[in-house]
Formats: structure tokens, C-alpha cells, sequence
């Protein structure tokens, strides 16, 4: 039977580390496809959709968005650059016949691009490279091409994919050029390279359907929606299927609404058919890595093998004193509900019970996934507070393996003493050092997960807030050995009240604060970091005694010292073993698991026994 080619279609993901502008570049694109109206007001990064990603500046989700340009229609994905988020990259990669690999042309190829590269020239896919913001004055395009090419032989590309078309863009200019002499205002010539060099789809149209579900929307009027491309077949409007779980099991399904991408849009359909990338509804417990095919001949599609979780933690019930003041959800089934919840959308998450009602063992691919949970639903309105996080170990062959990291690290040269210093009992190895641009010197480290767990606060301290690192998972290996915890205690607080500017001054003496005058405090608390190995209980709410000599101002000649106000990934860093972060819409707190400092004591006792 012969193939049936699309040449009205191209699909193609963008790819990037986080902050090389491929955000941006969707921008324009769409811009100059005339996608928006002549009066549309358009926001910036308008692809970023939830509040964190605007934010931080980084994309979390996979989204989807189309252009038009000379009458074929370009179905963009863009995907994440954090490596936390590769569960994502991987199926978004299954959908798309090519990569547009964004690079910065200062900083070049960067430890993220590398990890989403990988991925997508092991699915044989062909890139094209756009060297992005070759406006600013201090980029070298050249250079940074070299490094792509060297990245690409070292990933083991083969020829084809080393022959690779270039294009040299400024998303924010909204221009792009084949050669760096070019004289361009507009993005046609972006448009014209992914139109010749991104494949066709192709496939057989008159088959049976096959879709292979590779994300999950959630939509309060229509349910569930799975997102994916079509790889035989076509599909219909209100028509009969087959769902096939990951187990093989089939049942029979309806689909009630089918859409298609135009802009930014989700529009709806009759029908679309092989190559088309589609979003249905109608399926109430539609999954990723599910098959929608044709009912009366059911075939499977293979899903990719998500990479798994490398790091956990204990979210539970908030039991603080102030448990309860400013959370909407608060109780173990708001809390269940809602991880549940979460695991529909997100493949790369693990929920487990355990022996307590009120505490469930959450999984994922890195701090930041899981930061980025919490912060999440702490903006939805819940309460809960979590547990120090902690990497998984497995078994093999009987001996113990954990996960490891490549981390890259960028510091002017006077702080690299001190780095490798700070590395060296966290079991880094160093595998290379180059000297980066502008004074930077780059260093490569293979380090375990665990030794990354309270780095970047020490980092960024050490380096005075020069040092830049990334890191991202490599394998796993056998377990390094011990690699010593938090080297300072916690200033903790002693009795509940209000903190006083006077009994603050007194606590600062002992270490940092984290707090200021006129916060509540509970007995158990965490109000700063204390300058020595161990805890030491202050009293902030102390107040001074009266006396015939202490005139009324006396109080207020006291001077503070600033205080660290800690984030919520700044504190899941701080924590120890027997700490706890609390969360809630309002605020984010830290404190000791047992509250009682005499049950404090007695516990420590027990255990150094």
C-alpha cells in the first residue's frame, strides 16, 4: 500500500535551555503569521500560561500552537528546558518530525540543551540550529556554532544529522537570516528553512486510526482532553473508538469533540486526519500513553519510557500551632485529592501512601519539579507542610546505586578555590575546566544528587551572587559514601508571642535571622541559622525589663541586621532531616518536627544513645 504524504503540514518542537529566548521566538513567529488581529493587544511570552512560568521565566508544560505561512500550517510544540521536566520532552519529541534547537549566541550550549539534544537525535530527528539574539553586542555567533557542532559529535549524531541547516535570529527584533551579512526586518527566512527541511508527515491515510496520547489538558467544561498527533488513519467528530491503557486492556469510547491548533487557539472540527496534531474530549479517564484507535481493529502504539523519579519527600497535614489561619484546604483528603489530581497530567510524579493517614511520599525528577508542585498549590489555597527531600537509592547486583548529576558550574576565577573547596566533601569529581568568556571560567563536575541538596544557598553566598550552575541527572552509579548534612544549626525559637526588635538583637548575635520585629512566632519555629554546629534556643519575643534608668527611646537605638527572607526553594535547601517546611497560601515557614523542646532534647538523647 502506498504512503500518503502531507505536504501541507509540518510539526516541529522548539527546544532550549531555559532563558535562550525560544519563548519569545514563538512570539514573533505568530506575530508574522498574521495570527493575532492588526489591534490585538499581545502580551510578551505569550506561550507561558500559568503564573509560575511567567515568573520565573521558564516553560513547565508542553504547549501547542500553529501558524500559517504560504499556505502550509506549522504545528509548533514548545517544551521545557529544565531537565526536571523531561518527562515532558520525551513524549512531546514523539509528535514532531523535527527540532528547532534555540541557542543564545553568548552563552552558547548550555547543560540543558544538551540533555533535550540528546534526546532528539536519539529519535533520529534532524535539527535545525537558530542562533538566537545575535543583536546583542557582546554575542559571537561563529563560536557558538562551533560548540553546537562539537556538542552534536559528542552526543553521537550521525552524518546526516551533522549536516545541519543554520539560521541566525533576534526573536525580540522579530528578524532572521540564513547568513549573519543578510539584511533582514522580518522571520520569512526561519519560515522558508523549517518549510524545506522539516520533514513531511507521512504515513497511511486509509488504515485504521492510531493516536498516541501525549499530554493531558484539563478543561471544566469538557473534562479531560488528550493531545496528540495522528499517525494513521483520520478521525471523526462524535465517531465510535478504541481506548488502549498501558496494560493492553481495550474499552470502547466516543469521541464527543475534536479540535485542531490555529494560533494560539483550540478550534473546533469535523474531522483531521494523519499528521494533524489534535486534541479530543469526550474521554473522562483519558491518560498519557494511552492509544485512541479504531474500534473495530484496535492496534497499540509504543509509549516512550518516562525517565524516573530520582528525588522524594513527605507532604503532609499542616499540625502546626497556626495550622488552619489561611488555608482554604487543610485536611488529608484535600490534600490527597489534589496529588492525585496532579498525577493525571504529570508522568514523571509518583504518590505513595503511608502508615499515617495525614502524610503521603511524594516522587519526582528534582527539586525544582517538585518546588514548582508545592508553590503550585500553595496559590491554590492549600495548607500542608513537607519534609526534607531526599534522593532515591536503588539495588543492583546487591550493591547500593544513586543518582548522579552533571553540574555546571560559570564563576569568575577569584571564587574557584572556593567552590572546588565546598565540592570536594559533597563527592564531586571534575571532569572538565575551560575558560568560558569575559573573565567566567566554566567548570563540568559529575556529583551525586544528594551533594546538590543545600549547594546553590552556599553557592551563591561563596560567589557573592556571581556564580551561575546548572545541573543535570546523568545516570545512576554506585553509592560515593557518606557526604556530611548541614554544617550549622538552627536559631529556634523558644516561646510563642510576637518578635520584639529587643529580643531580636539578642538572637542575632548567635547567627542569621530569617524573621523580623512584629511576626508571630510558635514555640518550634525556625527563626535563622545559627552561626555554630548546633541548635540554640532564642527567645525573640524577650522584652526589656524596666528600670529607674532606661529612658523610652532606648529601644529603638537597637540596630538590626537585615534579614534573609528565604524562599520556598531556599528553605527546602536549609532544612534538616528532623525540619519541616511549612506551607501555606500566606506564608512559608520553617520549623522543627517535634516542638517541644524539652521532647526535643529527650529524642536526641534516644538517638545518640
Amino acid at each position: 500500500m502506498e504512503k500518503f504524504v502531507r505536504n501541507d503540514i509540518r510539526n516541529v518542537a522548539i527546544i532550549a535551555h531555559v532563558d535562550h529566548g525560544k519563548t519569545t521566538l514563538v512570539d514573533a513567529l505568530l506575530k508574522q503569521s498574521h495570527v493575532f488581529r492588526e489591534n490585538e493587544k499581545v502580551e510578551e511570552r505569550v506561550m507561558d500560561s500559568n503564573d509560575i512560568e511567567k515568573e520565573r521565566g521558564i516553560t513547565i508544560l508542553s504547549k501547542n500552537t500553529a501558524v500559517n505561512y504560504n499556505g502550509v500550517k506549522i504545528n509548533i510544540v514548545d517544551t521545557p528546558g529544565h531537565a526536571d521536566f523531561g518527562g515532558e520532552v520525551e513524549r512531546v519529541l514523539k509528535m514532531v518530525d523535527s527540532v528547532l534547537l534555540v541557542v543564545d549566541a553568548y552563552e552558547g550550549a548550555m547543560p540543558q540543551t544538551k540533555f533535550v539534544t540528546k534526546k532528539a537525535l536519539e529519535l533520529n530527528l534532524k535539527p535545525i540550529v537558530v542562533i538566537n539574539k545575535i543583536d546583542r553586542p557582546d554575542g559571537r555567533p561563529e563560536e557558538v556554532l562551533d560548540e553546537v557542532f562539537d556538542l552534536f559529535v559528542e552526543l553521537g549524531a550521525n552524518d546526516d544529522q551533522l549536516d545541519f541547516p543554520v539560521v541566525y535570529c533576534s526573536a525580540k527584533e522579530g528578524f532572521a537570516k540564513k547568513e549573519l551579512d543578510d539584511e533582514k526586518d522580518n522571520m520569512e527566512d526561519l519560515f522558508d528553512v523549517i518549510i524545506k527541511n522539516v520533514k513531511s508527515p507521512e504515513g497511511y491515510l486509509d488504515e485504521p486510526l492510531q493516536m498516541l496520547v501525549t499530554t493531558v489538558d484539563y478543561n471544566e467544561y469538557v473534562g479531560k482532553i488528550g493531545i496528540g498527533k495522528i499517525e494513521r488513519g483520520e478521525i471523526k467528530k462524535n465517531q465510535q473508538a478504541a481506548l488502549i491503557r498501558k496494560n493492553g486492556e481495550t474499552e470502547n469510547v466516543k469521541i464527543s469533540s475534536l479540535y485542531v491548533y490555529n494560533g494560539l487557539a483550540r478550534e473546533e472540527t469535523e474531522t483531521a486526519k494523519l499528521g494533524d496534531i489534535v486534541a479530543i474530549a469526550g474521554i473522562p479517564d483519558i491518560n498519557i500513553g494511552e492509544t485512541v484507535a479504531d474500534s473495530s481493529n484496535p492496534e497499540a502504539l509504543p509509549f516512550v519510557e518516562i525517565d524516573e523519579p530520582t528525588l522524594s519527600m513527605y507532604f503532609m497535614v499542616n499540625n502546626s500551632p497556626f495550622a488552619g489561619q489561611d488555608g482554604k484546604y487543610v485536611t488529608s483528603r484535600h490534600l490527597r485529592d489534589r496529588l492525585m489530581k496532579e498525577l493525571e497530567t504529570d508522568v514523571s510524579l509518583r504518590v505513595e501512601d503511608t502508615d499515617s493517614a495525614d502524610s503521603f511520599k511524594v516522587s519526582g525528577r528534582g527539586e525544582l519539579h517538585l518546588s514548582v508542585l508545592i508553590e503550585n498549590m500553595r496559590r491554590e489555597g492549600y495548607e500542608f507542610q513537607v519534609s526534607k527531600p531526599m534522593v532515591i537509592f536503588k539495588e543492583e547486583n546487591g550493591k547500593k546505586m544513586e543518582p548522579m548529576e552533571i553540574l555546571t558550574i560559570d564563576v569568575p576565577e577569584e571564587f574557584m578555590g572556593v567552590v572546588m573547596e565546598k565540592l570536594g566533601p559533597r563527592k564531586a569529581e571534575m571532569i572538565n575546566m575551560t575558560s568560558a568568556v569575559n573573565g567566567y571560567t566554566r567548570l563540568e563536575f559529575k556529583v551525586p544528587a544528594r551533594g546538590l541538596i543545600g549547594f546553590r544557598n552556599e553557592f551563591m553566598t561563596d560567589t557573592k551572587g556571581n556564580g551561575i550552575m546548572n545541573h543535570v541527572f546523568e545516570e545512576y552509579a554506585q553509592y560515593k559514601g557518606e557526604i556530611p548534612e548541614r554544617t550549622r544549626g538552627s536559631l529556634v525559637v523558644f516561646e510563642p508571642g510576637e518578635s520584639i526588635t529587643y529580643g531580636l538583637f539578642n538572637a542575632q548575635e548567635r547567627g542569621k535571622l530569617f524573621i523580623g520585629p512584629g511576626i508571630p512566632v510558635y514555640e518550634g519555629m525556625i527563626a535563622g541559622e545559627c552561626s555554630r554546629a548546633n541548635d540554640i534556643d532564642v527567645n525573640v519575643c524577650k522584652k526589656k525589663h524596666l528600670s529607674n534608668t532606661r529612658s523610652s527611646g532606648a529601644d529603638e537605638s537597637l540596630k538590626l541586621v537585615p534579614v534573609v527572607k528565604m524562599s520556598l526553594e531556599q528553605s527546602l535547601e536549609f532544612i534538616n532531616s528532623d525540619e519541616l517546611v511549612e506551607i501555606t497560601p500566606n506564608n512559608i515557614r520553617m520549623r522543627k518536627k517535634i516542638l517541644d523542646s524539652d521532647l526535643r532534647r529527650k529524642a536526641a538523647n534516644r538517638k545518640n544513645r
